[in-house]
């Protein structure tokens, strides 16, 4: 705590990345929401519209004006990747609320925060909430967001479910994944429609296929998942949703089997294995072409690369629960060529949810309490029908505007249906980073988070100087260094400095 006597939080020097239109918008329409008394408001935003872009745009305003923030995860997997994201656009002047997290620092008007640690303890005093994943309704920000004075932001792809009206009293639709796929931000989707588990007769809860149920039939068919991944899949980073955790590990076994380097990511996974895991699946050469998961890669996981999106879950009432699985390879990946995405449904579910889901992609929703609809309807298999194709460009399912060319039935593709030397910089044992131009960054981050503009080179430089024995060269100019994740080790480092400083002071 004595080293925050001497750190003080600056959030003048962040340096996002302009906005696309669409998110000025989208802001602007939460400011005018504001003014017209609106205090919780719910943004819907697919997949790649930047939804933790927006929400930190907004935390960043708000301390920008000297008040408080709160941006609220809903699940551990997204701490450091939200963190991360911020450290990226220079707020790496904040706190981390997660059990035992390195980042703990409750004096900082800006936290990041588990939904499932601020359970279990008071909630920081803020101006602004900004709620991610809003539509889980997880019940501590759901009670604390009725009582608070906080401006509450919801943050979602799929607000679909049941109450969100009552507790968010405007709804701003961000863009719509048509417009994100018009403009390159997504990629097309092509769809194979390939072995289907049978769910005939398969057991029921509230209308929708037990976990178990959907695990026993999926388990039927893995052999053919495997074989047609090899087929259709051309060896492309892949996600594959399973139903349950004993489902997933039988695929990832089978994958394995046949030569496949495949892991499992679930409820079960430790916090350890997670980062292992997905440090190497973030590698554009990854080795690890399969992750197998139920719900822990189903929401606002990024990796860009992913190539194929396999669902094994079959499902005939969550609408969102399938945008939600399908949009882990939606993202388009210039750097590397990526072109579209390939869904390989062994569940049946493009089928099942096709007309709803032509009707989310190209208009979002109107209300909340549309969403809410369409994740309580039951779809049929027995009132299925034989899907017809768009007449101008061959893509099926088609109901009434196809998803590929946007042609309306009385506009390119969507869907296409078919059967110098690096050396780590380290302190005794702990590597610091890839090399002295990755510390630099490092440092610079944090100085511009943590330190007035007129003093934020200098303790950059000296920081630098303090960790290697020397200044950095004088070409490695401080206004065009770009912000990085500053590391553990680093943040540890300059935590010590700042507790030696402290006490030599007192002294």
């Amino acid at each position: 705590m004595q080293a925050e006597l001497i750190d003080v939080a600056n959030y003048a020097s962040t340096t996002f990345p302009e906005p696309r239109p669409f998110q000025v918008t989208a802001h602007e329409k939460l400011r005018q929401g504001a003014r017209d008394g609106h205090r919780c408001q719910m943004v819907m935003a697919p997949t790649g519209a930047g939804k933790s872009y927006l929400g930190l745009r907004i935390a960043h305003e708000a301390l920008a004006k000297g008040r408080r923030a709160v941006f609220v995860c809903d699940r551990t997997t997204l701490i450091n990747q939200t963190s991360a994201a911020a450290d990226s656009y220079g707020l790496s002047a904040h706190g981390v609320i997660q059990s035992q997290h390195w980042r703990f620092s409750p004096s900082m008007p800006f936290q990041i925060a588990s939904a499932q640690t601020l359970a279990r303890r008071n909630w920081p005093d803020a101006d602004v909430v900004i709620i991610d994943e809003a539509h889980t309704q997880l019940s501590t920000w759901v009670e604390h967001m009725q009582h608070c004075r906080a401006a509450v932001i919801g943050l979602s792809a799929t607000p679909f479910s049941k109450g969100l009206g009552r507790l968010f009293s405007n709804l701003v639709n961000a863009t719509t994944m048509s417009e994100l796929t018009e403009s390159g931000v997504l990629v097309p989707m092509r769809v194979f429609s390939c072995t289907r588990a049978n769910m005939d007769g398969a057991e029921t809860a509230g209308g929708e296929w037990t976990d178990s149920a959907a695990a026993e039939r999926g388990m039927e068919i893995i052999g053919d998942v495997v074989s047609e991944w090899i087929r259709f899949g051309e060896n492309r980073k892949t996600i594959c949703f399973g139903a349950t955790i004993a489902h997933c590990e039988e695929i990832c076994r089978q994958f394995n089997d046949a030569g496949i380097m495949a892991a499992v990511f679930t409820s079960k996974t430790s916090a350890g294995e997670r980062e292992a895991l997905l440090r190497e699946y973030r590698k554009d050469d990854s080795v690890l072409r399969v992750l197998v998961s139920v719900e822990a890669l189903a929401k606002g996981f990024d990796v860009p690369t992913v190539g194929c999106v396999i669902d094994c879950r079959p499902l005939r009432k969550s609408l969102s629960t399938a945008i939600q699985m399908w949009g882990r390879g939606l993202r388009s990946s210039p750097e590397t060529g990526k072109k579209d995405c390939r869904l390989l449904d062994h569940s049946g579910n493009i089928l099942r949810f096709a007309e709803d889901f032509e009707r989310i992609f190209h208009d979002g929703l109107d209300a909340l309490d549309a969403g809410e609809k369409l994740d309580k309807a039951i779809r049929r298999d027995e009132d299925e029908k034989e899907q017809s194709k768009c007449p101008v460009c061959g893509y099926a399912p088609f109901h009434k505007r196809c998803m590929a060319c946007g042609h309306e039935r009385k506009s390119a593709s969507l869907v296409e249906h078919e059967a110098g030397e690096m050396r780590e910089v380290m302190i005794g044992k702990k590597k610091l980073a890839d090399d002295r131009r990755h510390l630099w960054e490092q440092v610079v981050t944090y100085a511009r988070g943590h330190s007035a503009p007129e003093k934020q080179e200098w303790r950059a430089r000296y920081l630098f100087k303090d960790m290697t024995g020397s200044f950095p060269p004088r070409d490695w100019r401080f206004a065009d260094t770009p912000n990085a994740v500053v590391t553990r080790n680093v943040q540890n480092q300059i935590l010590a400095k700042n507790i030696a400083f402290a006490k030599a002071r007192a002294a």
